[in-house]
């Protein structure tokens, strides 16, 4: 590893773009050298670039004020050449997305992609630290398809995943055959806050675009296999899922109901289970890393929207409510934040894994 990596951020006027930003403000690895955003925004300073679409709850860090924004298409060749990889959270049809982030690739820029576009492309990697580390290896077949020495794309998950996938991972050594997964996210997974959304107050509205989808099929790619130069999605188990947007800024929570092929520990073992579980990012010491990643709280209302999604700085999954259930073996709540652990913070996570892995290099 060298001692720091230059990053740049693809679509930083955007929410998550924003989060990449203050999550980047300090960190020991990474500096950010370049931002960059649509036509529109290109050539302005990036305070005035965004404008009242700042959504975060503290001010734009000084440091960042005065970056003269860069076209995120037009400029793609200057860009790889100033930075060591980037962070790309656009807003754009999945087409243009798709072009975009292989364009960066063949330019020998490393992607970590918070789109949703390359998620189901066989040889990108789908990666959660914590639960499928070994999938990076399927970069070396992916550069050999784009013809690259350097350049790769790499996704993270959808951000409602980031809530019960890793409850149910350390599960997956008793059968895991079957669930059903009710999901109750924040408003920041839209892009939104209270003040662009006024008619999220006091409402909920039982529908999310294309989620319920993405929550049946994506944990099949985290838990699927590395064959033949592609990442094989995983037969089981099965999912079906209803996602659900509610008043909430910031938080996603799962309401899971699962059945295993296999006789279940006592509930006090499987929460022990979870409070001890150690994933690659915690072995390495990854500087994002919660050093606790689940944690199961005794009390019934727990865990809670505004008193848990900062735990471990946003990065720590929250665990509650487990019981034997009538019609699946066992049910439980999880919550994550869905704009750090979920989208931002997962992908510098990520990328400081591939980091030490040696892939930046």
């Amino acid at each position: 590893m060298k001692d720091f990596y230059n990053v740049g951020i693809i679509g930083a006027t955007g929410m998550v773009g924003q989060r990449f930003m203050l999550l980047l403000e300090n960190h020991p690895w990474f500096k950010v050298k370049v931002l960059a955003a649509s036509a529109r925004s290109a050539g302005k300073p990036y305070a005035e670039a965004v404008g009242r679409k700042w959504s975060m709850t503290v001010p734009i860090p000084d440091k960042y004020k005065d970056i003269c924004v860069k076209d995120a298409s037009a400029d793609a060749e200057e860009i790889a050449g100033e930075v060591d990889f980037v962070f790309c959270a656009v807003d754009m049809k999945k087409d243009e997305i798709k072009a975009l982030e292989e364009r960066y690739a063949r330019l020998e820029c490393p992607v970590i992609s918070n789109n949703s576009a390359n998620r189901f492309t066989p040889d990108v990697p789908m990666i959660v630290p914590e639960i499928n580390p070994e999938h990076a290896a399927v970069i070396e077949f992916q550069r050999k398809r784009l013809g690259t020495k350097r350049g790769f794309i790499a996704v993270k998950s959808n951000c409602s995943l980031q809530s019960y996938v890793p409850a149910l991972h350390p599960l997956r050594q008793f059968g895991l055959s079957k669930v059903l997964v009710c999901t109750y996210q924040a408003i920041s997974g839209a892009g939104k806050t209270f003040a662009s959304w006024p008619e999220m107050i006091d409402n909920v509205i039982p529908f999310i675009g294309g989620e319920e989808e993405k929550s049946e099929k994506e944990p099949l790619k985290l838990f699927g296999r590395l064959e033949n130069g592609v990442i094989v999605p995983a037969d089981s188990p099965a999912f079906t899922a209803q996602c659900i947007r509610v008043p909430v800024s910031d938080g996603h929570m799962g309401a899971v109901f699962a059945s295993f092929d296999q006789k279940l520990p006592p509930l006090p073992e499987i929460i022990d289970i979870w409070n001890s579980y150690e994933g690659e990012a915690q072995r390495r010491k990854l500087p994002s890393a919660p050093k606790q990643f689940l944690k199961y709280f005794d009390e019934d209302n727990r865990p809670q929207t505004g008193l848990d999604r900062m735990r471990e700085n946003g990065m720590g999954v929250s665990i509650g409510r487990l019981r034997e259930d009538t019609q699946y073996d066992i049910k439980f709540v999880c919550l994550s934040h869905n704009t750090i652990r979920g989208a931002a913070g997962g992908g510098v996570l990520m990328a400081e894994l591939l980091t030490s892995m040696g892939y930046m290099d």
